[in-house]
C-alpha cells in the first residue's frame, strides 16, 4: 500500500501532462464563416452580366448622344448666318430714261455661313475689283424706278446674282443695304 500511496502524492504535486489545447476547430470556424460572408458579398454586391451588359449599354448610349449633340451644335454653329461687308458705293449717274443726274450712295453687305467666312475673306480680297465694278455697273443700269423702290429688291437679286457668279461657290445667301440714299444732283 506504501507503492498505491506514492503514485498518488505524485500526480498531486505536479501537473498531469496533458495534451496542448488545440484551437484547429475555432480556426476552421472563422476561416468558414468568412468564406461563407465573402461568398454573400459576391452574390448580392457584385453585378450580374445582365448588369454590367445593361450599364454598358447605357454609357454608350449618352456617348453617343453627348457626340451628337456636340455635333449638332458644331453644326449649327457653322451654319450661323453672319455678315460680311461688301463695301460702300457712290455713283453718280444720270438714267437711261432722264436727263437729270442722281447720286446712289450705298453701304453693301452679303451673307454668307459662319463656316465659310475664312474662304470668302479670302476670294473677296482676290477678286475685290472685279466685283467693285460689277455692282456698280448693275447700280449705274439700274432704272430709276427700281432705285426709288422702297424694298430694292430687284437691285439686290441683279447684285447676289453678279457676285455669286464672280464667286468660285454660291457663297452669298443674300444681299442688304446698311445704308441707302438716292439723291437728285
Amino acid at each position: 500500500m506504501a507503492d498505491d500511496a506514492k503514485p498518488s502524492t505524485e500526480t498531486e504535486d505536479s501537473p498531469p501532462a496533458s495534451r496542448p489545447r488545440s484551437n484547429l476547430g475555432l480556426v476552421i470556424g472563422f476561416v468558414g464563416m468568412i468564406v461563407v460572408i465573402e461568398t454573400g458579398m459576391f452574390f448580392f454586391l457584385v453585378p450580374s452580366a445582365e448588369q454590367v451588359s445593361a450599364l454598358a449599354e447605357q454609357q454608350l448610349i449618352q456617348s453617343v448622344q453627348e457626340g451628337a449633340e456636340e455635333a449638332e451644335q458644331e453644326a449649327s454653329d457653322e451654319n450661323l448666318v453672319e455678315e460680311f461687308e461688301l463695301g460702300t458705293f457712290g455713283e453718280t449717274f444720270s438714267p437711261t430714261d432722264t436727263d437729270r443726274s442722281f447720286r446712289v450712295e450705298l453701304r453693301l453687305y452679303g451673307l454668307i455661313r459662319a463656316k465659310n467666312r475664312e474662304k470668302m475673306e479670302k476670294e473677296f480680297e482676290a477678286k475685290t475689283g472685279r466685283l467693285r465694278h460689277e455692282i456698280r455697273k448693275k447700280i449705274r443700269n439700274s432704272e430709276l424706278s427700281e432705285l426709288q423702290d422702297n424694298q430694292l429688291g430687284l437691285l439686290e437679286r441683279r447684285i447676289l446674282t453678279i457676285c455669286n457668279h464672280l464667286l468660285d461657290e454660291d457663297m452669298l445667301l443674300g444681299v442688304g443695304f446698311n445704308d441707302y440714299q438716292l439723291i437728285e444732283d
